[in-house]
């Protein structure tokens, strides 16, 4: 079964995330290594690596997730792309020194230009970012998007895309958003769906390269393109979704983790639901 989780401030340091993930009981926790909506940061020190370490390896918590910055788009026509690489090049080194071994970064934008030549820069751009960190342990995650605008990443089609492009590599993989998946159209509610959506992702991407699932119920519609999350139920979405998704033996140690809102019941009301929902 899945790992079931949250994501967790870094406030304070690094290792207090790993305590605020030991007193929601989580599994699985997602952090920000630094913070995510600047381009700069300090550098992780030897000692501040070493806290967080002791801190995960006496806990209970068995995988950490880094969400890279919201700033990264790799898809870039303009300079950003560039300014994008180097990013994520940071925020892989900065995973490596922690021992996290699965990074989740947003497609991008392709800003108004042809999709087409929004993700072949997406898939230039991470050849440029895996090459440049080879010798690291650790797997950028492609998120699945809503599909606003000129996202990239909404559909299956898409991610495939980008991944024939790159060739196999176990330094690359997916992220699946629920909300997002709904939001772009995906129908998860029934048993029938959700089993169709596998069997598409199983074709189309390969379930040992899912490396995650975001659990986030959805205020709108179906194909609304919105990505607006909702606690756990309390959405469109409901709780079928969720209840195939934390039982489903396929995600096998996945990270299942929680990006709802913090406000009504928050982490630990929604965590709850997901435990009865698996039947711990």
């Amino acid at each position: 079964m899945p790992l079931i989780g949250a994501h967790v401030s870094i406030a304070g340091g690094l290792e207090h995330a790993i305590e605020r993930g030991e007193a929601l009981e989580c599994e699985a926790i997602q952090i920000f290594s630094k913070n995510q909506l600047q381009w700069h940061s300090a550098p992780i020190s030897i000692s501040r690596a070493e806290r967080f370490l002791h801190a995960w390896k006496n806990s209970s918590i068995q995988s950490v997730v880094v969400h890279a910055s919201y700033l990264i788009n790799l898809a870039s026509p303009d300079e950003t792309r560039a300014k994008s690489v180097v990013g994520l090049i940071v925020e892989v080194e900065r995973c490596d020194m922690l021992g996290v071994e699965e990074l989740v970064v947003h497609p991008g934008s392709s800003r108004g230009t042809p999709k087409e030549d929004g993700l072949e820069r997406l898939a230039k751009s991470l050849k440029e970012v895996i090459h440049a960190t080879s010798m690291m342990r650790v797997r950028i995650l492609l998120e699945t998007m809503a599909g606003q605008g000129s996202i990239l990443g909404s559909s299956l089609d898409e991610l495939q895309f980008v991944l024939d492009r790159i060739g196999y590599t176990e330094k690359l993989g997916v992220c699946l958003d629920t909300c997002h998946l709904f939001a772009a159209g995906h129908e998860l509610r029934t048993e029938e769906a959700y089993g169709r959506f596998v069997a598409t992702l199983m074709g189309k991407i390969g379930l040992e390269r899912i490396g995650c699932w975001h659990l986030n119920d959805s205020e709108h519609v179906k194909g609304s393109r919105l990505d607006r999350h909702q606690h756990i139920g309390d959405g469109e979405l409901g709780l079928s979704p969720f209840s195939f998704i934390v039982n489903d033996p396929r995600w096998d140690h996945v990270p299942a983790l929680l990006e709802t809102p913090q406000n009504g019941i928050g982490n630990e009301g929604n965590l709850t639901i997901l435990r009865k929902l698996r039947g711990r």
